[in-house]
């Protein structure tokens, strides 16, 4: 097995540089970082951890908190999470949880706890915090991304409220009396504050505000729920919480002879790679899952080096809407 020296030797800097670059260190050059990780990639090169451990009395590991789904979202985070750990020398430990439950999520931060974990990345969202959960995230540093907060949690958070409102004005700039709305899962926290968004832009355009359906994330929610909308006359715009509810609501409306966007305009959110071979192809409010996952493990990683007392902060990242061709024009605007 290739040792440190040999990597330094390919990457023509000292083994103190190599090992610096692999623990993370700010203080060393960005092109210089780059021809020491190429180096690792290409003599494929594994650092010793436990001795690592052993001289540090670091474990070297950051954990992750995700939902216990088979999304896009949470295979992009994943992906991304491990990745951004790897070139700062940390492996990547995932505890999962079956729903946004305060008891559930607690339970997988407590499993994360045991194993030593140095910092924590949550990547669910929280609306009721418990005093467990308090208390475990004022015991160690902990990143969220998907707007979940306790007092001492540093935060990436999305605008969700402004992505409800994006996707609403774009449909009514386009001539629909009104916009209906399929939701995610109501305990989600990004669900709650869309709406508040779709809500309010209703409200403040004097637009008659439908009732909400309910979908689980699934295409297969997304179909059903587009039964029911396809069979509503006036609805012609649609805001769906997720690209993958959007295939199936779609689906639905082809089934029933209401043609995207002639007759019936779809606005959706995530952007995941599938959204653009839609039929048609899908507008949709980006939200770059893998670029937070990678900003979520550098936050971490400043958290742990930085001095005790720094106040915790939000960084807001804004959503981005995606025109493509599954909204149009109304017929009746």
């Amino acid at each position: 097995m290739p040792a440190m020296v040999d990597v330094a030797r390919a990457a023509g800097v000292s083994p103190q540089t190599v090992s610096r670059v692999l623990a993370g260190h700010p203080n060393v050059r960005p092109q210089t970082r780059e021809r020491v990780l190429a180096a690792v990639d290409r003599l494929d090169y594994r650092p010793n951890n436990a001795a690592r451990m052993l001289s540090s009395g670091r474990t070297l590991t950051v954990g992750a908190v995700m939902m216990q789904l088979d999304s896009y979202a949470r295979t992009a985070y994943a992906q991304s999470i491990e990745r951004a750990a790897l070139r700062h020398g940390y492996n990547v430990n995932v505890a999962t949880t079956p729903s946004v439950d305060s008891g559930a999520v607690e339970t997988a931060l407590r499993r994360l706890v045991d194993q030593s974990v140095e910092g924590i990345v949550l990547a669910v969202p929280l609306i009721n915090v418990s005093p467990g959960i308090e208390q475990l995230t004022r015991a160690i540093p902990c990143v969220a991304v998907d707007g979940s907060r306790t007092s001492s949690t540093e935060v990436l958070a999305i605008d969700q409220a402004a992505i409800g409102r994006v996707a609403t004005e774009h449909l009514l700039g386009l001539g629909h009396r009104t916009v209906w709305r399929l939701s995610g899962p109501s305990g989600w926290l990004e669900c709650v504050r869309r709406a508040e968004g779709w809500r309010s832009a209703l409200q403040d355009a004097g637009c008659h505000v439908p009732p909400e359906l309910e979908g689980d994330w699934s295409p297969e929610s997304g179909y059903r729920n587009g039964l029911i909308l396809g069979r509503i006359p006036e609805a012609t715009a649609i805001m769906v919480d997720s690209d993958e509810m959007a295939f199936g609501t779609i689906r639905a409306l082809h089934e029933l002879g209401r043609r995207v966007p002639e007759d019936v305009s779809v606005v959706s959110v995530d952007d995941i790679p599938l959204a653009r071979y839609c039929t048609p192809p899908l507008t949709t409010v980006a939200q770059p899952f893998a670029e937070i996952g990678a900003l979520a493990v550098d936050c971490l990683m400043r958290q742990l080096t930085a001095e005790s007392g720094t106040a915790p902060r939000t960084t807001p990242i804004e959503p981005q809407l995606v025109l493509r061709a599954s909204t149009g024009q109304s017929a009746e605007g």
